[in-house]
């Protein structure tokens, strides 16, 4: 079978490779839909998950499909079966750095079992839909870090696929008051569409005076701050955090989304005087069964995919996925 993986730094290839066989307490799943991730682009860029690795690995880890095959030890798991893979469940870790790739037609699950990496999902529920687990399940969890509330006032830096679905889960909880900050546009309609209060595009409008507008403004110390509860940094950029440090409110809490890749300057004399929180989120201890839940209850997920491509097209696709003023999330298909 053809299956995509990680030669080296930049060197991503469609390989040949036998198709996996389930082990005793393996699965074999017959891939349907995979979503492209910005871990994907830098476990590319990178040649590894951290540093190049030393020998080729299977790319992606968002995915939906079929079961193929059981091993004679699994419980409660049948071919047919429609299912959602968590990547990091059952202590694998697909697409990432292991043989294991989701874009490939057939992806072997190690040690599966029902609820760990694998779950399944209902005959109604379109793989599309389905392979936005993952992503999502980033997203719960980091509104369950900012520990939001009804009532509180949101700034949300990064209307990716991550920030789009954070915003769908504030809003989920409660709350209405929500401006998200993007330098491209159609990623802000993505986000108006839904259900922002406000959009603000920096390169074109003037940061503070947008949000103080919406939010109120106040003073500290002498400094100029926003009256915002809760701030999630989900771009990876030095300069956002730099600007929350400098807008936020006394007892604000700024929560750390993205991936930096070089040590951030941070003003704690600034944060010190503001008695800021600050809190990390990362990937999804306990997300993915409420994420399924929200899924089969119907919530809007159309705004967060951009382009659905076929594996034949990966290399398309993969390119799609890099422009981030002309992609949202980017899927790959698979022929039944």
């Amino acid at each position: 079978m053809k299956a995509v993986r990680v030669h080296g730094p930049g060197d991503v290839r469609l390989d040949e490779v036998e198709a996996p066989v389930a082990g005793e307490r393996d699965v074999v799943v017959r891939v349907a839909a995979a979503g492209i991730c910005g871990s994907d682009v830098t476990y590319v860029r990178t040649g590894g998950v951290a540093a190049p690795a030393t020998e080729p690995f299977g790319l992606g880890h968002e995915l939906a499909g079929t079961v193929e095959t059981v091993g004679a030890a699994v419980q409660g798991i049948r071919p047919g079966d429609r299912v959602i893979v968590n990547p990091m469940g059952d202590g694998n870790a697909i697409g990432a750095g292991v043989p294991e790739g989701a874009f490939a037609p057939w992806l072997l699950v190690r040690e599966a079992t029902l609820g760990g990496a694998i779950h399944r999902i209902p005959d109604d529920l379109s793989f599309d839909r389905a392979a936005l687990a993952e992503p999502l399940s980033v997203s719960l969890h980091a509104v369950n870090r900012s520990e939001a509330k009804p009532g509180d006032r949101v700034v949300l830096f990064g209307a990716g696929p991550i920030g789009l679905g954070i915003l769908i889960f504030l809003k989920q909880r409660g709350i209405t008051d929500i401006a998200v900050v993007d330098t491209t546009d159609h990623r802000l309609d993505r986000a108006r569409r839904l259900g922002a209060t406000l959009t603000v595009n920096p390169d074109r409008q003037d940061l503070r005076e947008a949000l103080g507008v919406a939010f109120g403004t106040g003073e500290l110390f002498g400094w100029p701050v926003v009256n915002a509860t809760h701030w999630f940094e989900v771009t990876g950029s030095a300069a956002v955090v730099d600007s929350i440090v400098a807008l936020a409110p006394f007892h604000a809490r700024m929560v750390l989304v993205a991936v930096h890749h070089d040590p951030v300057p941070v003003n704690f004399q600034m944060a010190l005087g503001k008695e800021m929180t600050i809190v990390t989120s990362m990937a999804y201890p306990d997300e993915f069964p409420d994420v399924i839940a929200a899924i089969e209850g119907g919530v809007d997920l159309s705004p967060m995919i951009s382009h659905v491509l076929p594996f034949a097209d990966f290399e398309a696709a993969f390119a799609t996925a890099q422009d981030r003023h002309a992609s949202a999330k980017v899927l790959v298909t698979f022929d039944d």
